[in-house]
């Protein structure tokens, strides 16, 4: 729209008013468009930025890099300087005679290699041996009558019948150990139903229906309740403790699965919010740094450095940040102090740890002052706020957040990331992958406690199909805590 001329420009005629109109007009829309460019040049950085971002640099899972995953050549760790492989003094794991095998078959020369006479089983004088290491012939399933007689009284002639076993309620059922066998690769190993009922069929004989497999899941769940809340309450009880939560299909809906977990103990519970938070927890938890998580009471905060030393990887390889690779470095060494002091079952020195702490601000108070004197950012219409750069905002968490950050220094106890959390999370997305998520509020809570004893069990050290048939008192009685 043309602006009114001024007096100056009419006392000059109408072509000068044009013109200085004109002049206006094009100055106003030249402003707009310089605005209009900044702000999709802003935008085209940030799509830049996210188009680089993958699982190695950071929160991104591996399956979302697709076909054009990143290379592994670098990662994470700090160079060791040692070759690939077993180390001098590792004790490895390979296949070992046994001194008394279940079968042995005896094979003698027929004819004596050097003149062709006939040989005999009695004219040997000593053996080589070797073992092959087999799965037995499946065989038909054992089937056991359990008989409950009815004995009259001889006083006074009444009949008394014996009572069945536990568990044995039904006419024809299928026993624990088949019940355990199939939870076992149901929830600790994902087959969807149909392929169970087939591996069932083809292995054993024996033919299951999903009805049947939910039956049994729920049996077992029921059974196993006391050792899961047992569980749970070791775990908000240890020392320090691994949560994390991850999206979860139930009815049609995401609703979240919760973890919390330590080295020997693994508890999970599904939840409709994700802000359902643990209650009950004492001493240290150990998160990504969701911020729910710092309204928790009574607890100290442990960050996890996996985090941002892939957040560090990003600044340096997409943005360019210095301050970022002497951070990078600076953690990782960090680690490896603490790794080594760790495995010598002795403290990190006070001087190491006050040196480390002394970079660690200065790197920090070199970023900031890096990023205020960077020009200010554009605000995006759809955000609120002043706007921030992604290592400005890292840097912030650093500096506010530095006693967890490096809490790992000063307790040996605490990790220097949150991977146990991370790893007892990762299964979940498989299977999840693999059958989708549930139906009913119901089968989604069985899963959690099987999963829960499964989990934990593998920690301990325990036979898994035994422990699916073991009491749960016994279980509790056997759990280790430390």
């Amino acid at each position: 729209m043309a602006l009114p001329p001024n007096q100056s420009d009419l006392a000059n005629g109408p072509e000068a008013a044009c013109a200085a109109n004109e002049m206006a007009w094009l100055r106003s829309k030249h402003a707009a468009q310089e605005e209009l460019i900044a702000s999709l040049l802003v935008e085209i950085a940030e799509l830049k930025r996210r188009l680089g971002l993958d699982s190695s640099n950071s929160g991104k899972p591996p399956s979302s890099d697709g076909l054009k995953k990143p290379s592994r050549v670098r990662n994470l760790r700090e160079p060791s300087g040692k070759t690939t492989g077993g180390q001098k003094g590792h004790p490895g794991k390979t296949l070992l005679q046994v001194e008394t095998p279940d079968l042995v078959v005896d094979h003698y020369p027929g004819a004596c290699a050097r003149c062709g006479s006939a040989l005999t089983a009695a004219m040997a004088t000593s053996h080589a041996a070797r073992q092959v290491f087999d799965l037995p012939e499946p065989q038909p399933l054992v089937v056991t009558e359990h008989r409950a007689h009815v004995c009259s009284c001889a006083r006074c002639g009444a009949p008394t019948q014996a009572a069945f076993p536990e568990g044995v309620a039904a006419p024809v059922q299928y026993g624990t150990r088949i019940s355990a066998f199939v939870l076992y690769l149901l929830h600790g190993h994902f087959l969807p139903e149909d392929r169970l009922a087939e591996l069932m069929r083809g292995l054993f004989g024996v033919s299951l229906v999903p009805a049947t497999i939910a039956r049994m899941s729920r049996s077992c769940a029921d059974r196993l309740h006391s050792f899961g809340q047992a569980v749970r309450d070791c775990v908000n009880g240890a020392k320090v403790k691994h949560l994390d939560e991850t999206g979860f299909r139930l009815g049609g809906k995401t609703q979240w699965l919760h973890i919390a977990s330590s080295a020997l103990l693994t508890c999970y519970r599904v939840c409709a919010s994700r802000g359902s938070l643990w209650t009950d927890v004492v001493g240290i938890v150990v998160h990504d740094h969701w911020k729910p998580y710092y309204t928790m009471k009574g607890v100290l905060h442990a960050l996890c450095n996996a985090h941002h030393l892939r957040e560090l990887k990003a600044l340096i390889d997409i943005d360019q940040e210095d301050w970022a690779r002497k951070m990078q470095i600076l953690l990782r060494r960090a680690c490896h102090a603490t790794n080594l002091a760790r495995q010598r079952g002795v403290l990190l020195k006070p001087r190491l740890i006050a040196r480390i702490e002394r970079r660690y601000d200065a790197i920090v108070a070199e970023g900031l002052a890096f990023h205020h004197v960077q020009p200010e950012l554009r605000r995006l219409q759809r955000r609120s706020g002043k706007p921030r750069r992604i290592g400005h905002n890292l840097l912030l968490r650093l500096q506010q957040r530095r006693n967890d950050v490096l809490r790992f220094l000063h307790d040996p106890d605490v990790p220097f990331t949150n991977n146990q959390a991370e790893r007892d999370a990762r299964m979940m997305k498989l299977r999840q992958k693999i059958s989708g998520g549930y139906r009913s509020q119901d089968s989604a809570e069985d899963f959690a406690v099987i999963r829960s004893v499964l989990s934990t069990a593998r920690k301990q050290g325990w036979n898994i199909v035994h422990t699916l048939m073991q009491d749960p008192e016994k279980l509790i009685q056997s759990l280790r805590t430390v």
